[in-house]
């Protein structure tokens, strides 16, 4: 009795565990500007997650080397020339202010609310408003992302990153 718990147990964590990566890995890629790089970037990236993940970033041409980088210590096959010409793609079409990638699906406005003019400020220059609709985190996760982001360059001081804290809470908080 005790194998077959054992075994029936095993199978359920396997499947918990290969649904999120099946989810990764499904779905049609967004459409994608031509240019050189493109499909380097189009088997690239999708080879761990599908390009939505990739093409709902922004960021300058140092923010894309730094994640390309990240994404081949994790193992993603590139040479040096394919990395160079994927960051120059990304940066030339999903740099900061870049609105192909939310092109793809009906454009997400971000609600009204004291503090929406320094998210859109602050957060929107290098992310689509999609990425902080589509999910509910708590105020001490909202918190950690500003943190994290004002660390990593975004223009907001302490001050407006409460303002923006109390903003995401607000909207998109956990109740």
């Amino acid at each position: 009795m005790r194998r077959i718990l054992a075994i029936a147990a095993f199978a359920a964590l396997t499947l918990a565990v290969a649904a999120p990566a099946r989810a990764q890995l499904g779905g049609a890629p967004p459409p994608m500007p031509d240019g050189d790089g493109k499909a380097v970037v189009t088997v690239a990236c999708s080879q761990c997650h599908t390009l939505g993940v990739t093409l709902s970033m922004r960021a300058a041409k140092d923010g894309w080397r730094q994640q390309v980088y990240d994404m081949v210590l994790r193992g993603a096959q590139l040479t040096a020339p394919e990395a160079d010409q994927v960051i120059d793609y990304l940066a030339t079409y999903f740099g900061p202010g870049s609105k192909l990638a939310e092109a793809a699906g009906e454009p997400v406005a971000l609600p009204a609310g004291a503090g929406k003019d320094l998210v859109e400020a602050n957060c929107m220059t290098c992310h689509e408003a999609r990425r902080l609709t589509g999910v509910k985190r708590s105020r001490k996760e909202w918190e950690g992302i500003v943190a994290r982001m004002v660390h990593l360059g975004a223009p907001a001081n302490a001050e407006d990153a409460k303002k923006i804290v109390a903003y995401l809470d607000a909207q998109f908080g956990k109740n």
